[in-house]
């Protein structure tokens, strides 16, 4: 018989002086069980701060907004996260983030190495791709749809999650049906002091324009605003270099 752990043949103890311990394939049970349930995308699971290269970032394209190159736009927000993840774990009701920035720029990146440090804590967390879960709320009304979820389930889930990251709140067309949806849950969630983590290829001066004013609102004053601005983007730079 082949044993996934070779330290407890999979017993979940090991035997120190005479002493049973839990062995440490336990603990890592339990976080790769939290990652399922957070429904990490299992190629983003291994996304830690340590793996955030500022390299990809020019040092001499300067941001116009900030007036600072977006190397350093790229740290000033790197430090955000840390922080924020820091935060949480002192306080679960700390302010979220709002990670903006085109395609390719590190948003869903940066937001799985907030997700997967927090998941290493024993947080329980929900990672969700908007346009993914507006699909499966549609999904609902299908009658021959035959999960057994219903949407009040699937957007309680979301609203009561004790942090939830929404990636992917992108420029896609926003109908009154979309834009209720979102508000809902984020309105749900500024309301019990519940942290979000949001990334969106929207630039800040054109949320209102897709998800209404209602919802805008709520997300500045639940969120602090960071950008991440590439030249290139980072996943065609990663191909050129061989990574």
């Amino acid at each position: 018989m082949v044993y996934l752990c070779s330290k407890c043949a999979d017993r979940g103890l090991v035997i120190r002086d005479g002493v049973a311990e839990p062995c440490s394939c336990v603990k890592q049970r339990i976080i790769n069980n939290k990652i399922r349930v957070a429904r990490i995308p299992p190629g983003l699971s291994g996304f830690t701060f340590n793996h955030f290269k500022l390299d990809f970032y020019s040092g001499t394209h300067i941001d116009p907004v900030k007036n600072i190159s977006y190397r350093d736009s790229a740290s000033v927000t790197l430090k955000a996260a840390r922080d924020f993840t820091r935060s949480y774990m002192n306080n679960p009701h700390t302010r979220g983030l709002l990670l903006t920035g085109p395609v390719g720029s590190g948003k869903t990146f940066l937001a799985c190495c907030i997700a997967n440090t927090l998941l290493a804590h024993g947080k329980t967390l929900l990672f969700i791709v908007v346009p993914d879960l507006l699909d499966q709320i549609r999904a609902t009304y299908d009658a021959k749809n035959h999960t057994n979820v219903t949407e009040l389930e699937l957007l309680d889930t979301a609203r009561e999650v004790p942090l939830l990251i929404l990636d992917d709140l992108g420029a896609h067309t926003y109908t009154d049906w979309t834009r209720n949806k979102i508000y809902n849950i984020i309105n749900h969630r500024l309301n019990y002091l519940l942290p979000t983590v949001i990334t969106t290829n929207i630039n800040l001066e054109d949320l209102e324009q897709f998800l209404g004013e209602r919802t805008t609102s709520r997300i500045f004053q639940m969120c602090r605003p960071y950008r991440l601005l590439v030249d290139v983007d980072i996943r065609v730079q990663m191909v050129k270099k061989g990574r």
